[in-house]
């Protein structure tokens, strides 16, 4: 395999591992003042979110950086042609880690309440906007001969895009539900778990809407396997949760997460940046760096990446237990 596809499979591995974890954490910012009754299940539920959520990031972080070094021009392309939604996207990100960190340093319900809509908002935005994001890189948009974006604004508020955001909001919510459901205890659990049913009937039709039209855009074969068996998983969720197997559900939206966003890169590759305008898409060859920056990085990646996937994996041991409303 020639290392250009190595790091296409790199990059798509951690835009999955992102969306799977911190689809759970949206989800949770975007329900625990839904959920919560009360100041203590409102703690309750951020505390199952406390020690993971800026680990989960790491990820994005990992994809950016190994997007601009394997492939620069992909990386300027789309970040100069979507820089007001990416850009909407970090700020909703920064509003969230500092309420995430600054809602419990003052006993005080205005400052809460405050640091609440922050949460909120900031989980709600970078979602939605991911969606319409990823949304416009499988669809494709307009390119010029210099693989520059020439459309604005309203261009990527197309109604594919749009049903991709709302499609990941929607997901994101059924996630953190059941995640939510699987961490606390009680009430609160018990209505985690009702509400993800609820969501879930409602994000299984946009999830089957979205990626049947994506496969249906520039599908093959193996991607639409990979959409199917996504769909499937979710599915599987959806009746795990109805038998109260928080653990199960969990597992089958993770699966469904994993594979609707794997399944979009398979359709999208080998292009990188595909246009709506003849010959002027951008593929993974035309956008990568040079061959001595990929073996080097791959042999940089191959030391440090395992230590990362330690680090999380022994985090999320120590912090498995359910959190008790107090």
């Amino acid at each position: 395999m020639e290392l250009t596809t190595v790091w296409f499979v790199a990059i798509a591995t951690l835009w999955t591992g992102y969306f799977v974890l911190e689809g759970f954490d949206f989800g949770v910012g975007m329900l625990f003042r839904v959920l919560g009754r009360n100041e203590p299940e409102r703690r309750a539920a951020i505390t199952t979110i406390g020690p993971v959520w800026d680990g989960n990031e790491v990820w994005l972080i990992m994809a950016g950086a190994a997007t601009f070094a394997a492939f620069p021009e992909w990386y300027a392309t789309m970040f100069s042609g979507f820089y007001l939604p990416l850009f909407a996207i970090l700020v909703g990100l920064i509003v969230r880690g500092v309420a995430l960190e600054y809602r419990g340093k003052r006993d005080d319900p205005v400052w809460r309440s405050r640091m609440d809509l922050m949460i909120t908002i900031g989980s709600v935005l970078p979602a939605l906007l991911w969606g319409v994001a990823f949304g416009n890189i499988v669809r494709g948009v307009p390119l010029d001969a210099d693989h520059e974006y020439i459309g604005g604004l309203g261009t990527l508020l197309n109604p594919f895009a749009l049903l991709g955001g709302l499609t990941f909001v929607a997901v994101f919510i059924t996630h953190g539900a059941i995640f939510l459901a699987l961490r606390t205890t009680d009430d609160l659990r018990v209505r985690a778990n009702r509400l993800a049913t609820r969501a879930g009937v409602v994000a299984a039709v946009l999830t089957i809407a979205f990626l049947a039209w994506a496969q249906a855009l520039r599908g093959d074969p193996v991607s639409v396997g990979f959409a199917i068996a996504a769909v499937v998983a979710f599915a599987g969720g959806l009746v795990a949760n109805l038998l109260r197997r928080e653990g199960w559900a969990f597992t089958g939206t993770t699966l469904a997460i994993g594979l609707a966003v794997v399944s979009l890169f398979i359709a999208l590759f080998p292009d990188v940046m595909p246009s709506t305008l003849p010959g002027t898409t951008l593929t993974a060859v035309d956008a990568a760096s040079s061959a001595y920056t990929l073996k080097a990085m791959t042999i940089i990646t191959a030391i440090f990446f395992p230590l990362v996937l330690l680090y999380q994996g022994w985090t999320y041991w120590v912090f498995r237990k359910r959190v008790v409303v107090s």
